[in-house]
């Protein structure tokens, strides 16, 4: 039986254990979390220690599992985008996006130009503000509150952004299936230019605080290493695996959204240590601005959803006067439109790698089976191995350098 499926006493018993030595001394067994503000979420570490230095290292998840997966298969599916956007809360939009995607690749539905251009904007600002999140708080862990408090502001720019386009901040249930619910009001559009103008000053003052300060090189530098062979042996995607030297991204692999019509370069490390995962984030923020501008300057004319009126609800104001949008509302509400028996794989770039929806269907109205491939659940399991013979405070930074969201984790 393998140790991962014995209950967590008994894995904790057997460190217990392993603190005893034969001439009677013992090492340190550390309970790290799971609500010490420093793990970064609700999941814990008991750690085996010989003074400050961790011998090993046995982790529990599941403290905020809400069985989205079972809950889903019992929702109709417009109705599952709320669970969607509450895994990775950093960049809900990308959640969303890749659910509606996985959708409508059921169904075969071809979404207008202007909506993927629309999606890939909303993407690539909240891939800015995931990794804002992450390497902002990875600074507070080594002792930088600055960098953190000044580019702070920035997420909220983005949020008000997101408010614009469809009245929500964090949990942003965006869009539809085929596209967006509404058009983009001018206001949007002026709040991003506004970001677009205004953040690179301020992003490019945070790499300046960072990149070369010697007390946060020697604090992330050589500190929580990953060769590319042991990442891609745990599963590693997005700038975790990049930053071991491995230029895997899903949006060059298998565009989505029109990722073919943008350049841009994918921004890969070295050694795979804390710092190259740090300054792999910092680079690929550049590059979504560059996409985003890329994104407003070819931006087509013309629908912003597809002409599916199976699956997207009509204007309510149609529903109350028009005969044909009322029976569609019905149908759509009732979960009378079928759908083909099918099984579909969808992976998008998401924040913290690649963040893939498993479908399969048997034609009533929600799904048979619903898997979400979620990247902090895959590289979480690499922790314990990447943290043993570190010090207690290179676990925190390592921790932070992986950008473990325990909404994405547990799910």
């Amino acid at each position: 039986m393998s140790e991962l499926l014995l209950p967590p006493e008994q894995r904790y018993a057997k460190i217990i254990e392993q603190s005893k030595n034969e001439d009677g001394s013992e090492y340190s067994v550390l309970n790290l979390g799971p609500t010490h503000p420093a793990t970064h979420g609700i999941f814990q570490n008991i750690l085996l220690m010989d003074g400050e230095r961790i011998l090993e290292a046995e982790p529990t998840i599941g403290y905020i599992h809400r069985a989205f997966e079972k809950i889903a298969e019992n929702r109709p599916f417009y109705q599952i985008n709320v669970l969607t956007d509450r895994m990775n809360y950093c960049s809900s939009p990308i959640n969303n996006m890749a659910w509606w995607m996985t959708v409508e690749k059921l169904l075969d539905i071809e979404v207008p130009k202007r909506a993927q251009y629309l999606r890939v904007i909303v993407m690539e600002l909240a891939r800015i503000t995931d990794h804002l999140i992450c390497n902002s708080i990875l600074g507070v862990d080594t002792g930088a509150y600055t960098g953190f408090l000044y580019v702070f502001q920035f997420r909220e720019k983005v949020y008000e952004i997101y408010e614009e386009i469809c009245g929500a901040r964090l949990t942003t249930n965006m869009g539809r299936i085929g596209g967006f619910e509404r058009e983009w009001s001018p206001k949007a559009f002026e709040l991003l230019n506004t970001f677009l103008t205004d953040f690179p000053v301020a992003w490019k003052e945070f790499e300046n605080l960072f990149e070369r300060n010697r007390i946060f090189i020697d604090r992330t530098a050589n500190v929580g290493p990953i060769t590319p062979e042991k990442a891609m042996s745990y599963g590693f995607t997005g700038p975790n695996l990049r930053a071991t030297g491995v230029d895997y991204d899903v949006r060059v692999a298998q565009p989505y959204s029109s990722y073919e019509d943008f350049d841009f370069i994918v921004p890969v490390g070295k050694s795979g240590d804390t710092y190259d995962r740090f300054c792999v984030r910092n680079a690929e923020v550049w590059e979504s601005l560059s996409i985003i501008r890329q994104a407003l300057d070819k931006m087509p004319e013309g629908p912003i959803h597809a002409d599916v009126p199976d699956y997207y609800l009509p204007p309510k104001e149609d529903v109350y006067t028009n005969m044909e949008s009322l029976i569609y509302h019905f149908k759509i509400v009732m979960g009378e439109v079928p759908v083909p028996v099918a099984e579909v794989y969808h992976a998008v770039e998401g924040g913290n790698g690649e963040l893939g929806f498993y479908l399969v269907t048997d034609g009533s109205r929600t799904p048979y089976r619903l898997h979400f491939r979620r990247p902090c659940f895959i590289y979480y399991q690499a922790y314990p191995e990447m943290i043993k013979g570190a010090m207690l405070s290179d676990a925190i930074v390592i921790l932070s350098s992986l950008n473990v969201i325990a909404g994405e984790l547990d799910a």
